[in-house]
C-alpha cells in the first residue's frame, strides 16, 4: 500500500487505494453519503465522528475494500484555548505538514509494517491561504469496542492485560509516539488490540523519557475514567499486569 496524491481545486487529497484516482472532496462531506442512506454511525465526543458503509454505485464500486467493511470519518478540529479563536483552521507550512496527510502517511507505514492499526484510506485538506481544514477516513476496526466500553462492561483477564502491554510496547520499541494514548484511543477485538488515532503521532529515537511519559498518560485515562465510573473493571494489579506485559522481551 502507498500513498498518493491527487490535487484539487481547493487543495489535495492523498488516497492509499490504488483504485480510487476517482476520489472526490465530497467523499469527506457526511452529507455525500447521508444522500446515498450510507451513513450507519456516529460516536459522540467534543465533535462527531461519522461511521459510513462505502457501497458505492457501479461506477464506483472498485473504490470498495470490501463489501463489508465500514468506514471512519473524522474531521479535524482545534483543542485547547486555541479552539475559542479557530475551530477547525490550521497554518498551511506545506502539504506533508498537515495533521491529516501526516497522520494518512503514519497509518500506511505501520499497516504495511503489519501493527494493529486502522487501513488508512484516504486524507482531505482544503486550503484557504496560509490556512487550511482537513479530513481522514480510515477503515473501521470490525468488531471491536474501546477499552472504556470493555472495562464496563466486563473485566479482560491477566493474560489480556499482559497482551496490551505486550502490544504498546512493540510500538514503542518501533519508536512510535502516540500524542494521545488513553484507554479510548485503543481496540480490542475478541483476540486483538488496535491502536487509533494518531493524530500528531510520529516516529521518534525511541527513549525512555517520552515512553515513560506514554504510559503515564494511559495511567492517567484509566484513573479519570475510573473516577467517573467506579465499577470500571480496572485497578492496579490491572496497571501491573499491563506493565509485566510490556517489560517482557
Amino acid at each position: 500500500m502507498t500513498m498518493q496524491i491527487k490535487q484539487t481545486s481547493q487543495g489535495a487529497i492523498a488516497y492509499c487505494l490504488a483504485s480510487a484516482a476517482d476520489i472526490t472532496p465530497e467523499w469527506f462531506d457526511v452529507e455525500h453519503w447521508n444522500k446515498l442512506s450510507a451513513v450507519t454511525g456516529s460516536s459522540e465526543g467534543r465533535y462527531t465522528t461519522w461511521f459510513v458503509k462505502p457501497c458505492l454505485d457501479s461506477s464506483q464500486n472498485e473504490a470498495q475494500t470490501n463489501k463489508e467493511s465500514e468506514w471512519v470519518l473524522r474531521h479535524y478540529y482545534r483543542g485547547g484555548l486555541v479552539e475559542k479563536i479557530s475551530k477547525d483552521k490550521y497554518l498551511y507550512t506545506g502539504l506533508h505538514n498537515t495533521r491529516a496527510v501526516a497522520e494518512l502517511a503514519l497509518l500506511t507505514q505501520l499497516y504495511n509494517e503489519g501493527f494493529a492499526v486502522p487501513k488508512p484510506i484516504a486524507a482531505n485538506v482544503e486550503r484557504r491561504g496560509l490556512q487550511y481544514r482537513a479530513d481522514i477516513i480510515i477503515e473501521r476496526v470490525e468488531g471491536a469496542q474501546d477499552l472504556v466500553a470493555k472495562l464496563s462492561k466486563e473485566p479482560m483477564s491477566t493474560v489480556q492485560w499482559q497482551q496490551l502491554g505486550h502490544c504498546i510496547a512493540a510500538f514503542h520499541q518501533r519508536g512510535v509516539y502516540h500524542a494521545d494514548l488513553n484507554a479510548k484511543n485503543i481496540l480490542i477485538t475478541e483476540d486483538k488490540f488496535h491502536l487509533i488515532d494518531f493524530d500528531r503521532g510520529e516516529f521518534r529515537q525511541p527513549n525512555a523519557k517520552w515512553q515513560g511519559a506514554n504510559l503515564e498518560r494511559l495511567l492517567r485515562s484509566f484513573n479519570k475514567e475510573k473516577a467517573k465510573l467506579p465499577s470500571l473493571a480496572f485497578s492496579e494489579s490491572n496497571w501491573q499486569s499491563l506493565m509485566k506485559g510490556y517489560s517482557k522481551p
